[in-house]
Parts: C-alpha cells; sequence; structure tokens
C-alpha cells in the first residue's frame, strides 16, 4: 500500500486559517475596547472602568453577554435569507486574510493576484447588508441596505482607481512583490510616490468600512441600527466581528500598498505592520467622535464631485508618468 502524505501547503492553510479566527475574535475585543476608550479621551472622560482594572474586561463581559443571548427572528421575515445574510457577511474575512503577507514569512497563501482577491470577495459584503435588509421584513432595514449598497458601489469605484495607480508603478497585484520593491524608511515608501492616492483609498476605506461620518447604513440616530436592526444575539455578533475585521482589512492593505507593509528603519518584522495597522486604525476612529454624520446627497457628492475625478485624474498622470518615464 503507498503511503499517504498531507501536502504542506494544505497543513499551512489550515494552520493559517486557524490563527486568522484567533486573530479575527481577539482583534475585536482589543478595538472596541481600544475605540471606547479614544472616544472617552476625546469626549473628556474615562470610557469603561468597572469591569477589570481600567474597565479592560470589559469587552470580555459583552461578548460573553451576546454569545448568551436569544436568536430570534422577526414574523413575517424571509428565514433562509434573515440568517444567510451575517454568515455571508463573515465568511469572507479568511479569504481576505490568506494573501495578506505579515511578515517576512507570515503569509498563510502567495497568490499573484493577492490584491485582485481581496477586491473581488469585497463585493459580498455588500450582498450580506442587502440581503439582510431584504429578509429581515423591516422598513428601517430595508432603508439602510438601500443607502449600503448605494454608497459601496459609489466609493468602491475611486477606492479601486486609487490602488490601481500604485499597481501601475509596481507592475504587479502581489501584496509581497509590493512590499519588497518599498524601501525600509519612509521616503521610500508608496505614500511619497501617491500621496493622493493614499487619501482617497483611506476615505473610501471610512465609507467602505461603514465608519462614521459615512455611517448612513445603521444611522442609529435615524434608522434604530438600520440594516442590522433586527438581529439579535450572534447574529447581530457575525455583523459586528465583520465590521471590525473589515477594518483591519483596509487598514492591512494601506500598509501593505503604502506604507511599507513589515518593513521599518529599523528591526523589521510583523511588529512594524501590527504596529501601522494599528495606528491607521486610531485613525479610522478619530473622525467617528469629532465629525457629525454627513447627508446622504453629500456622501454621494463628495465622491462623484471630487474623488472620482481627483482618483481618475492621479491615474491618468501615472499612467502617462510611466510611459513617458
Amino acid at each position: 500500500m503507498g503511503s499517504f502524505s498531507i501536502p504542506v501547503e494544505l497543513i499551512r492553510i489550515v494552520v493559517g486559517v486557524v490563527a486568522i479566527a484567533a486573530f479575527v475574535a481577539l482583534n475585536a475585543i482589543i478595538l472596541v475596547y481600544l475605540e471606547r476608550k479614544v472616544a472617552g479621551h476625546i469626549q473628556r472622560r474615562p470610557g469603561p472602568f468597572e469591569v477589570g482594572p481600567h474597565g479592560i474586561l470589559q469587552t470580555v463581559a459583552d461578548a460573553l453577554k451576546l454569545v448568551g443571548k436569544q436568536l430570534i427572528k422577526p414574523a413575517g421575515a424571509d428565514a433562509f435569507l434573515f440568517w444567510l445574510a451575517p454568515v455571508l457577511g463573515f465568511l469572507p474575512i479568511f479569504l481576505f486574510f490568506l494573501p495578506m503577507p505579515f511578515g517576512p514569512v507570515l503569509t498563510t497563501l502567495e497568490v499573484p493576484l493577492g490584491l485582485l482577491l481581496i477586491l473581488a470577495f469585497a463585493g459580498l459584503n455588500v450582498l450580506a447588508i442587502c440581503i439582510a435588509g431584504w429578509g429581515s421584513n423591516n422598513k428601517w432595514s430595508l432603508l439602510g441596505a438601500a443607502r449600503g449598497v448605494a454608497q459601496s458601489v459609489a466609493y468602491e469605484i475611486p477606492l479601486l482607481l486609487a490602488l490601481l495607480a500604485v499597481v501601475f508603478m509596481k507592475g504587479s497585484m502581489n501584496l509581497s512583490k509590493i512590499i519588497d520593491s518599498q524601501g525600509a524608511w519612509p521616503w521610500q515608501w508608496n505614500i511619497v510616490l501617491q500621496p493622493l492616492a493614499f487619501l482617497i483609498y483611506f476615505i473610501c476605506a471610512i465609507a467602505e468600512t461603514n465608519r462614521a461620518p459615512f455611517d448612513l447604513p445603521e444611522a442609529e440616530s435615524e434608522l434604530t441600527a438600520g440594516f442590522h436592526t433586527e438581529y439579535s444575539g450572534m447574529g447581530f455578533g457575525l455583523f459586528f466581528l465583520a465590521e471590525y475585521a473589515n477594518m483591519v482589512v483596509v487598514c492591512a492593505v494601506a500598509t501593505t500598498v503604502f506604507l511599507g507593509g513589515w518593513k521599518g528603519p529599523f528591526f523589521s518584522g510583523s511588529w512594524w505592520f501590527l504596529a501601522k495597522v494599528y495606528l491607521l486604525l486610531m485613525l479610522m476612529f478619530w473622525p467617528r467622535w469629532t465629525y457629525p454624520r454627513v447627508r446622504f446627497d453629500q456622501l454621494l457628492n463628495f465622491n462623484w464631485k471630487w474623488l472620482m475625478p481627483l482618483a481618475l485624474a492621479n491615474l491618468l498622470v501615472t499612467a502617462f508618468i510611466m510611459k513617458v518615464g
């Protein structure tokens, strides 16, 4: 009988998926605590302070409470679509992290078109929002879903154009190769060559993850909770995990494409990658506690009148310089 052996690549993927699942769960706990503390300091209050030292266990207590809550389906809701939506919103998270180069050897799956893989499956989040709104049989959920689809479709175009400018320069969609093409010092990173593309990308990333001041799909003061109004327990929990995981994904892509990835002025490694990601996450938290929510017409006008023309002009200039050069 021939010997049976498990491919090394398969073992690596399985270990990577398990590590990604642990990272997503731990990251959500850490980010919720950090966001509450950032909000507290911006508003001159301490934030969570009772459960554990300086409230550090408050998020853990909230997570346990969420897991213990009863799952309720509203009367009249489409059962299949209602339960499909949170699963569909959460599962693509694992695909996003597979080609992400966290370090020199910390890449679960080396994919030549890693950036394209992330951008392609990012559209499933929009589909999950749409299904959640339609399947809930709730007018607020449906309105939030309609807002979410319009917002995501609009803002993903300048986001793609901003990333495409760097792809033109580097001639590759392989995330590891994009990092390798950058140096260790800040002036050797792509943000120096493409500052406008980085700014457009970061604004669009905030909108794509439904963060304030672009949180129209779940505007609490207008739509109760928008597309996830009817969800309780881990139905809401999966949307919650997906939101914070998506925030990490867009910041990780920005770190990879614009900020040199895991490279740093000294002792390059995964700590540089995580430090840059969490610095960008802090910047994403800031507007929520500083600026009011924009109106929906302002949100779309800002995209079509400013971000789109600027992103397109930046791409054309980049293409011209690359052709002439």
